[in-house]
């Protein structure tokens, strides 16, 4: 049977093996032959109670094989209905294993092993019977006994595609086949083709398929009669594996959907086409309809085109649907107009899984990936009619493969100490993770042995170096023998060890032994018979033992196949092989016993008159002991030490002696006939005589030496390290040759230079290195403190940048090896870096979301420009989170959420764009998310965006629009993405494996797979020159790109038949409900972030992404598929173009509405410590005594009440009661998150307040009198939007946010539930009827609800009535309302306008613009009306006129207008309005604003009054006068204020534009004139201004870089700042002069400056003040200093070590200050072993005390008396602390993390301040 031509085109088994007359096969218990009536033939029966006593074999002898070759596997049967059936196939793979595949429907599940795979498989049913409509109600088929309406089944099993990609092999040929009972069976057959029982030779002649082209029909002999007007998939099943078919379990085996929809219902050749319906859609509905068909619509092929199939290669990637040519069928064009067609989905697939054994040959192995990996392009829903027209031809990417793996810089992974010489000594066997390395040590070229799925743990060789042995680590543990110089896998097996460490074979290959543990961690030793692995043979357990002794390593004797020797901790044993057993016995190492031993080798030479006893055995220790052990005494004959050469010390020598002095430790040993080769710990590769006298020759290496093995000629010496260094020392040149260095831990990103072919690397080993990628020597090491973790080469020049987990960027010049510069911008790890392709610019991102550009045209790469907060925080998008357009003027990036992608102009890093990807799939549960951003070199109009939901978007880079979307891109997430210089192919990295995809996306299979890695891939791309790839991760690939870049005729070729093209005027689509969305979707779940604007008082349009067009589509009726036919992206346009326009989906999410008015939580990052303990009452050590600001981030969170001249505003999570009449304050405290708004009873005895957290809203009901929360009640899950009272105060009412709208009603007397009500979108506001006790009123999204309160007895029932907004204000949100006089109510818009409501009607009577942006507040009072906007700008207008129109009929116009209302007063504020109260009469009122201020208004005299002020943006520093009467603060926003401390009110603001003021101090009381504040910038400016003529005095310039601390000195002679990069400037508050520059702490950002009064002369310096500087790097430096005489001299300088921190800390600041009681004592505190307070004496020069922390400290101060010290953490908690004895209170009144606190010079006062939030205590003691 060697010439395989007769079994084409295919092979009938039964027929050619004679099975009736049982020859050549066998049959067992009940087989039996009858006649069935439907296929009118005889069949065989095959029944039994148990399928395994009855079947059929074929063939008899099971030593035999059939040696079919056809891959595709048909078996026609019928399984017998009730009972269930079994089949076994036996399948050769071209590595000599036999797999048996076999399936049935007892199998509940799929289960895999190396050589058995089971499937279950699923019968089908007659169609419309009980079965088949349970199995359809279901959603899939129903494992289990056959139905009794089972049919004649076709099955098709693909043998090459489940061995490809089941078990990683190649198929050879079927060996056997198994039928068991029970089943009737008429034949099986094999075919290279793929056969389709439902086409008759008549109808494949018709469309023109033959034999020739790999498709066509059944055989007549074996196919199944199908009666005159019948249609065979009405009588039959025809089941394929591979399958589309949803399956339930995987892998199982059943019958794909065969549902009228899906195919042909009547025996026609070709499908008809029913009449399309006209419908009238939408324009944007018919724009999105256009680009899908364009982008996934099937193709259909022309009538008179010839079909064409490639042949099928003979180990090439398998469609999910092999019957490619089908679809001819299914998409031909029908000859009749008037029949139906029902068209198919194109079948669509994944590529191949390439594997390279080695390239020589360029064997490759191919496979698909699961279904979940499936390539899916938006799909419209069916069934769908389209017009045809055009030619298309359905294409695949060529060449197959694409990619060659032609390199690895690499070694080792889950070992270092295995290497191997060939017994020729010219190549080196090594691992390298998942991959074995053969490496030619004369042209470096390189070959692979790829089939391991983890970490190699062992190698090991025959004799003649012709076999080779691998094992992996892990649970699936398993051994694979390869044929060496073919690459071929001969045998793999499972071991019976958990993990194997060693491995040996024997000379002649017969025997294999594994070292291991259990799954009870005890050692395993197993062995293993191999004789006949060559030969196709199976490896068989010889004899295997448990042992309880350590075994390190374990070598078969090279003279007898049965003798083995191993050495541990402890022990050198001796075994043998007697009877199948395994027995050893142990060395009697006598003193020696407790050495541990790490190698054992025999001497060489095996002359044949040397008996086995005489062999003597050398053995290693890590104590330098060297054995020779007498094998058949069993026993030490000699013991040496060797010890390393003495050194001299002091003028004298000390004798090391036998057992004294440091012993090298000996890692590996290996003996040749003339010499022993040792590795050791010190790094060293030794050479010593036999008798180990002195050394003869030695090599130094970076690491320890951790294998050592000398060639079969003793000429060379191989040597392996723990650093992943692999060479060889030449004997007789005595040179070492470097082969392989390679990083020992994750490669974490790349970058290549394309001009020179220099790859630089950086690693989480914490190197930095460059390779030369033709040699691959490694050219340069660059060494740092921190860890290197993404690199960027510049396009043009010879330098590179690297980021640092420090958030350090430096820029090398590799011609030059030095540092060009180094930048400390950033706080966390430094995420992507990019250098624009021009080479003008430079950028880099952190994970703390800060964004850098520097101008790369200089040397030292100045810094133009940081942005902070606009990258997505996280280290996960690292090392590419940054991406430039190939014409160098966008940038693109993740950020400022996780849901957003902003590109930006790169030049600037102004925004341009955002996209929000969270809202694109309605049907999953959760939110994508954004993973990695590309621009396309070639179209630079699209930006590729892989999502955590796997999928891939073409992004419009102008509009936003969406062009194109790729699901199931891998199994797991995108890792990395690239595309290819002219944009023809995309390169992406999921996991493990890299894909190659064609760019433009054909419908078929346009993809390769390439697998190799062992761990997730961090990096891929294209080399410059586009003939490479480069994919970093467990090590470095360096891959061939086969395709052409230049060729665009070369990457794709026509596969089979073409087809029509669809037509560009689509006449497609219905959507589930036929309604286009009025409003876009947004992201609900946290972090809330403002994703309509830029600027949330700015009113901003957005985008749809189709453009508009006048055809009228058509489609006909579809309600069976509730999926949106369309699915859009917001889009943000930062020019706020008001020509934007909305058209989008409505989608069943909460969506945030395009309104400020609903209120927002600011974006947290911290949580509150849920172990504090708060202080007893009346035990507090510090009391609340003022709360500074007003939370402008709020809605109606202000609250008046004129006749008790009671106010309360929150701030923070705290609210604030104020008595205007004594101007004394209140603190209502019990929420621990920002408070959303406020209500008070009309009789202002009970405040309300909400706030919204994890767990849901808290609603507090306060009692004003006492101060106390007399209840709190929760119902909302979101935040609360707004709080009432009613008029009567009986009922209390509370609005949930948008992400729950709905309303809930309470009683005011117990706060007991009564109704609540839910709606669809969200509500902004509501209000009690002032008149009426039983009205109210809501509006929002869509529009206002007319709200009855029905009470019978205790039951409460609500009546709503909805309102839409009038028609004449157009698509608007309904944003505020108020009540005038007992029959109107007001509403406004997001637009400006004001709409009057009739509420006996319910209609709208009025409208007119009151306004040009959104009106927030809306407040009614007599006939004034109150309205606030976002346009800063307040109104008051005369509504006294409205009772004349009350009884009009219609809306008046808006020119009506002027005749009814008028403006009265106007007035602008600061910011947009969010609070308003105002007297009966509104001659006076409070306003709130988003600028943290209230104002007081008097409309009478028009004055308006800063009642409470705040800042808006981060405070940075607060700081009190000297004398305490006032203090400072400033802010991010670059004001500088200054306070009365007695009444809180703003003295002065100095403000500065576009700058954050970062620090700020007052002058000290030795200045007699005026006090001054000195404040420093972030542009390195320092101001000094004076509070007596509120002017700034001087501005000076000492600082490049932002300024972090400034004080005067004790004396105010010298002003001391510090800027970000560790420079201390010494500048003259006089002239503004710089003095000194102090650069000892370059380099690390100085946290804190501190100055003190104190003479020197103790500590042996002259001065009259000390001062210190502590920097981020945990250093303190303490001066003396007399600047009258210029003299400043470093006292001390502290360095306080600390581990390493992990990848995603975030590094708490390091703060240290005088303590004030006695300045010779420093109290520091920072990142270190442990969190604690250090107290560090000046005098002893040693840390005299320490004080535990139970969280990191982000900010301390230490009080002058009672020795107290307050200490703020992320945790939102202050702590106070009593020095002496570690007694502490903590207070968590914030809301947010602590950024500072501050003790007044008495200690009487503390500042504590989070975000905008300033707490003024009172320090009483603890």
């Amino acid at each position: 049977m060697a010439s395989k031509a007769w079994q084409h085109p295919y092979v009938n088994i039964f027929k050619h093996f004679k099975v009736e007359e049982w020859k050549k096969s066998a049959k067992e218990g009940e087989v039996s032959t009858f006649r069935d009536k439907l296929l009118k033939c005889p069949v065989f029966r095959i029944s039994g109670l148990t399928p395994e006593n009855s079947f059929i074999l074929i063939p008899k002898n099971t030593n035999q094989s059939l040696e079919l070759t056809g891959h595709f596997f048909y078996l026609l049967f019928r399984p017998s209905a009730g009972k269930y059936f079994l089949v076994h196939t036996d399948v050769a793979s071209r590595e000599g294993q036999i797999v048996r595949i076999s399936f049935s429907n007892m199998f509940r599940e799929f289960k895999s092993t190396p050589t058995w795979l089971q499937f279950p498989f699923v019968c089908g049913a007659a169609k419309d019977s009980v079965y088949d409509r349970t199995a359809k109600s279901a959603k899939h088929g129903l494992v289990g006994r056959a139905p009794s309406s089972v049919r004649w089944t076709c099955v098709m099993l693909d043998l090459q595609y489940i061995l490809s990609v089941y078990l990683n092999c190649n198929y050879s040929h079927l060996k056997s086949v198994k039928l068991c009972a029970n089943m009737d069976v008429k034949n099986i057959f094999t075919s290279d083709l793929l056969l389709d029982p439902g086409v008759s030779f008549m109808e494949a002649k018709q469309m023109g398929l033959s034999f020739l082209q790999g498709t066509g029909p059944i055989p007549r002999e074996m196919s199944f009669p199908v009666p005159k007007g019948a249609y065979w998939h009405d009588l039959y099943d025809h089941i394929k594996f591979p399958s589309d078919g949803t399956k339930l379990p995987y892998d199982s085996i059943q019958k794909e959907n065969s549902d009228p929809e899906t195919r042909s219902t009547s025996k026609q050749k070709v499908p008809v086409r029913g009449d399309s319906r006209c419908v009238d859609l939408s324009k944007p509905v018919k724009d999105r309809v256009s680009l899908i068909q364009q982008i996934i619509s099937p193709k259909l092929p022309t009538r008179n085109q010839t079909p064409v199939v490639s042949s099928i290669p003979e180990v090439g990637v398998v469609s999910s649907h092999p019957k490619d040519w089908l679809v001819h069928n299914d998409f031909q064009e029908s000859t009749s107009s008037n029949s139906q067609q029902q068209t198919h989905s194109s079948d669509v697939t994944d590529g191949g899984i390439h594997v390279y054994v080695h390239s020589v040959d360029g064997l490759s192995i191919h496979g698909d990936e699961s279904e979940e990996e499936e390539l899916v392009c938006s799909p419209v829903p069916q069934p769908v009619s389209l017009t045809l027209s055009k030619g298309f031809k359905q294409q695949k990417l060529l060449p197959d493969p694409i990619l060659r793996l032609n390199r690895i810089i690499g070694l080792g992974g889950a070992t270092t100490k295995h290497a191997l010489w060939t017994k020729s000594a010219s190549e080196v066997v090594y691992p390298c993770h998942a991959i074995i390395v053969s490496m030619k040590i004369s042209s470096h070229q390189q070959r692979f042995f790829i089939g391991h799925t983890d970490k190699v743990s062992a190698l090991t060789f025959n004799g003649s170096t012709t076999v080779l042995a691998s094992a992996q680590t892990g649970n699936n543990s398993v051994v694979r023998v390869w044929d060496y110089n073919s690459g071929n896998c001969l045998a793999m097996f499972r071991n019976h060890a958990h993990s194997l460490s060693c491995l040996s074979f024997s000379s002649g290959g017969a025997i294999l032994c594994g070292v291991g543990k259990d799954v009870h961690n005890k050692t395993l030793v197993v062995v293993w018979n191999t004789l006949n692995i060559r030969k196709g043979g199976e490896v068989t357990v010889l004899a295997k033992a448990h042992t309880e002794v350590d075994i390190s390593t374990m070598k078969i004797a090279f003279f007898d196949d049965t003798r083995m020797v191993s050495c541990g901790r402890d022990n050198i044993r001796l075994w043998r092989i007697r009877n199948g057993t395994l027995r050893s016995c142990p060395v009697d190492l006598g003193e020696y016993r407790s050495l541990d031993f790490s190698d054992v080798t025999f001497e060489e030479g095996n002359a044949p008159h040397k008996h086995v006893d005489d062999r003597t055995l050398f053995a290693s220790s890590r104590s330098g002991h060297i054995f020779e052990i007498d094998y058949s005494r069993v026993s030490v004959k000699n013991v040496r030490r060797l010890l390393p050469a003495q050194q001299q010390h002091a003028g004298r020598r000390e004798k090391w002696t036998f057992n004294t002095g440091p012993g090298i430790a000996v890692n590996s040993i290996s003996v040749s006939s003339s010499f022993c080769a040792t590795g050791s710990d010190d790094g060293f590769l030794r050479l010593w005589p036999l008798d180990f006298s002195a050394v003869f020759l030695e090599a130094e290496h970076e690491g320890p030496v951790s294998m050592v093995s000398v060639s079969v000629d003793s000429q060379k010496v191989l040597a392996v390290t723990s650093t992943g260094n692999l060479g060889f020392l030449d004997v007789s040149s005595r040179g070492f040759n470097t082969l392989m260095r390679s990083h020992t831990d994750a490669v974490l990103g790349f970058s290549v230079d394309g001009i020179r072919r220099h790859l630089t690397t950086a690693s989480a080993d914490g190197t930095l290195r460059i390779w030369n990628m033709d040699s691959l020597n490694q050219l340069f090491d660059f060494a740092s403190e921190d860890s290197p973790c993404s690199v960027s080469f510049h396009p043009h020049e010879q330098t590179f940048c690297c980021g640092f987990t420090s958030g350090v960027v430096r820029v090398f010049d590799i011609s030059n090896a030095k540092l060009l510069a180094e930048h400390r911008l950033h706080r966390g790890d430094v995420i992507g870096l990019a250098f624009s392709p021009d080479g003008d610019f430079m950028f880099s991102a952190d994970s703390r979301g800060s964004l850098a550009l520097y101008d790369a045209s200089e040397e030292d790469h100045t810094v133009i420009r940081v942005v902070c907060n606009v990258v997505a925080p996280g280290t996960e998008r690292a090392p590419d989170a940054l991406t430039v357009s190939s014409d160098s003027r966008f940038l693109a990036f993740v950020g400022p959420s996780q849901y957003i992608v902003t590109i930006a102009d790169a030049q600037s890093l102004d925004e341009l764009l955002h996209v929000d990807v969270s809202i694109l799939d309605v049907e999953s549960p959760q939110l994508d998310v954004a993973l990695k951003v590309c621009f396309s070199p070639a179209s630079t109009g699209h930006l590729l965006i892989a999502t955590s939901a796997n999928k891939i978007l073409w992004v419009c880079t102008k509009t936003g629009r969406l062009l194109r979307e790729v699901s199931n891109v891998h199994k797991h997430q995108c890792s990395s993405l690239s595309v290819n210089e002219d944009s023809r192919f995309l390169l992406t990295a999921g996991h493990n494996t890299v894909k190659v995809w064609d760019y433009n996306l054909p419908l078929h299979n346009n993809s390769q797979m390439f697998i190799g890695h062992s761990q997730p891939i961090r990096q891929v791309g294209f080399t410059p020159d586009q003939m490479g790839v480069v994919s970093v991760g467990d090590a470095i690939f360096l891959w061939d790109f086969l395709a052409n870049p230049r060729d665009a005729s070369s990457c794709l070729k026509t596969s089979h038949i073409s087809s029509q093209k669809a037509d560009t005027n689509v006449n497609t689509v219905r959507l589930s409900s036929g309604m286009p969305r009025q409003t876009a979707p947004l992201p609900s779940s946290p972090p809330n972030l403002d994703v309509s604007s830029i600027n949330r008082d700015e009113p901003s349009g957005s985008f749809s992404i189709w453009e508009h067009r006048q055809e009228k589509p058509e489609f006909p009726l579809n309600h069976s598929d509730s999926r949106p036919a369309v699915s859009f992206l917001r889009v943000t346009d930062m020019d706020n173009n008001p020509s934007t326009h909305t058209a989008e989906l409505r989608q069943n999410k909460a969506v945030r509405p395009d309104c400020y008015k609903h209120f927002i939580p600011r974006l947290k990052t911290s949580s509150l410590d849920q172990t504090v303990v708060p202080p007893q009452p009346q035990e507090e050590a510090i009391k609340l005594k003022a709360v500074i600001g007003y939370n402008g981030n709020g809605r109606n969170n202000m609250v008046w009440s004129p006749d008790q001249g009671l106010f309360a505003y929150s701030c923070g999570c705290v609210v604030v009661v104020e008595y205007l009449h004594t101007g004394s304050q209140r603190h209502l405290q019990g929420h621990t998150e920002e408070i959303s708004c406020l209500a008070i009873t009309n009789d202002a005895q009970i405040i309300a307040s909400a706030a919204a957290s994890s767990d849901g809203s808290l609603i507090c009901i306060w009692d004003v009198q006492s101060g106390a929360c007399s209840r709190t009640i929760s119902y909302h899950r979101g935040a609360v939007q707004s709080l009432a009272f009613s008029r009567d105060d009986r009922f209390f009412l509370s609005i949930g946010d948008f992400s729950e709208p709905g309303l809930a009603l309470w009683s005011s007397k117990n706060f007991h539930l009564l109704s609540s009500a839910e709606v669809s979108e969200p509500i902004h506001d509501a209000a009690f009827s002032p008149f009426t006790a039983d009205q109210m009123a809501c509006v929002g999204s869509q529009g206002v609800y007319f709200c009855v309160i029905h009470t019978q007895g205790q039951e409460v029932d609500l009546k709503i009535q909805r309102m839409s907004a009038p028609a004449e204000v157009g698509d608007v949100e309904l944003t505020a309302l108020c009540y005038h006089m007992d029959s109107f109510l007001f509403t406004s818009t997001n637009r400006g306008h004001v709409c009057a409501w009739d509420t006996n009607t319910q209609a709208c009577v009025l409208i007119w613009e009151a306004d040009d942006g959104e009106i927030g507040v809306l407040l009614c009072r007599e006939n004034r009306l109150f309205a606030g906007s976002n346009t800063r700008r307040v109104r008051v207008w005369d509504v006294g006129a409205m009772q004349t129109i009350k009884s009009k009929e219609k809306v008046c116009s808006l020119d009506d207008r002027k005749e009814t209302v008028s403006v009265e007063h106007e007035v602008m504020l600061d910011g947009t309005t969010v609070s308003a109260a105002f007297d009966y009469t509104m001659d006076m009122g409070i306003v709130g604003t988003t600028a943290g201020t209230l104002w007081y208004i008097n409309w009478s005299d028009n004055s308006t009054i800063r009642l409470v002020s705040g800042h808006k943006a981060k405070v940075n520093d607060a700081v009190f006068s000297f004398d305490e009467s006032h203090f400072a603060t400033c802010s991010e926003d670059g004001s500088l204020r200054v306070w009365t401390t007695y009444s809180y009110e703003l003295v002065v603001q100095f403000q500065v534009l576009n700058q954050a003021c970062g620090c700020v101090c007052w002058s000290p009381a030795s200045i007699k004139d005026h006090t001054r504040v000195a404040a420093g910038y972030g542009d390195g400016t320092l101001r000094i201004f004076q509070l007596a003529s509120t002017e700034m005095e001087i501005k000076m310039h000492p600082h490049q870089v932002a300024v972090t601390a400034i004080q005067y000195s004790a004396f105010g002679h010298v002003i001391v700042s510090a800027g970000r990069n560790g420079l201390v400037a010494v500048s003259s508050p006089t002239d503004g002069a710089t003095l000194r520059l102090i650069r000892d702490h370059k380099g690390a950002t100085i946290t804190t400056v501190q100055c003190v009064n104190e003479q020197c002369k103790k500590f042996g310096l002259e001065g009259n003040e000390m001062w210190l500087a502590a920097s981020a790097d945990r250093r303190v430096s303490v001066w003396a200093a007399d600047w009258t005489k210029e003299k400043c001299d470093l006292l001390d300088w502290l360095s306080f070590p600390a581990p390493a921190p992990s990848q995603d800390d975030s590094l708490p600041p390091s703060i240290a200050a005088f303590s004030p009681e006695d300045h010779s004592l420093v109290v520091y505190t920072g990142y270190g072993a442990e969190k604690e307070l250090l107290f560090y004496s000046l005098s002893k020069k040693q840390i005299i005390k320490k004080i535990s922390l139970p969280h990191w400290a982000s900010c301390m101060s230490l009080s002058s008396k009672s020795q107290l010290v307050a200490v703020g953490s992320e945790g939102r908690v202050l702590k106070l602390i009593k020095s002496t004895s570690g007694m502490f209170q903590d207070f968590c009144q914030h809301s947010d993390s602590l950024q500072t606190c501050h003790f007044s010079p008495s200690g009487a006062l503390l500042f504590s301040v989070a975000f905008n939030e300033i707490l003024l205590w009172e320090v009483q003691g603890l």
